[in-house]
């Protein structure tokens, strides 16, 4: 799925997971349990995870069910449990803007290396959690965010702290600063490069690390109450 992403940049500006090769390589269980301990720690302050505007923040613990649900999602992720999934799932669940999605289709999605959708899931639930304006949960927390500094598709989140930001496209190039857990314009996208070329909020050009670079509209989760049951109600990426 991330290739043809990227094979359709030149006319369709959808730049997803630009970092997919190198931040599918964090072993899964490792990133899942993480998540699960984060859930579990429940705070009523909505303190930042790292320092940086955009670091993942939880904002979810004050709505009723919420809790309870991600755990029982973040258990479905480390297990790599589909059915666990799927009884999370809502019956009509959005998996795409051309009109894909039920949970037919997401078990099949699952198991489907194209999606790499676990792999997807293990990042989201590293990436905090929102409280949204439908009275639901998304995550990651960013993407209820207002960012206005940087347009939606070229705009990539930086994930990480004092993450170099170098002369040039090699990690011995001059760092000429460093960016935590804010958002840069991409240039010229080049996916398979290990180095992307951006633009910081204030003009400054430079070279970011692929794999410390996350499209501002690369999968998210949405997932609200129905009848007294909570459901993924989306699963998406692109706009």
């Amino acid at each position: 799925m991330k290739a043809q992403v990227w094979a359709q940049i030149a006319t369709v500006p959808l730049l997803l997971g630009l970092s997919a090769c190198n931040r599918h390589d964090a072993p899964s269980n490792q990133l899942a349990q993480s998540a699960k301990k984060l859930v579990g720690a429940a705070t009523p302050t909505p303190a930042p995870l790292a320092d940086g505007p955009y670091a993942p923040r939880d904002t979810c613990h004050g709505v009723k069910g919420a809790d309870d649900f991600r755990r029982q999602l973040a258990d479905a992720v480390v297990a790599r449990d589909p059915e666990a999934l799927l009884a999370l799932a809502a019956n009509d669940i959005k998996l795409d803007f051309g009109g894909g999605g039920g949970r037919a289709e997401l078990k099949q999605r699952l198991t489907d290396k194209q999606w790499k959708l676990w792999d997807e899931l293990d990042q989201l639930l590293q990436l905090g959690c929102a409280a949204n304006q439908q009275g639901g949960i998304t995550l990651p927390w960013y993407f209820e965010q207002h960012i206005d500094k940087v347009d939606a598709t070229s705009g990539m989140l930086v994930t990480g702290e004092n993450v170099p930001l170098l002369s040039g496209p090699d990690p011995k190039s001059q760092a000429v600063g460093a960016i935590s857990w804010d958002v840069v314009s991409l240039d010229t996208p080049m996916p398979d490069d290990p180095y992307q070329s951006v633009t910081t909020t204030d003009g400054k050009k430079g070279y970011i690390a692929t794999d410390k670079l996350r499209s501002l509209i690369d999968y998210r989760l949405m997932a609200s109450q129905r009848n007294g049951k909570w459901s993924i109600v989306a699963l998406v990426s692109g706009d």
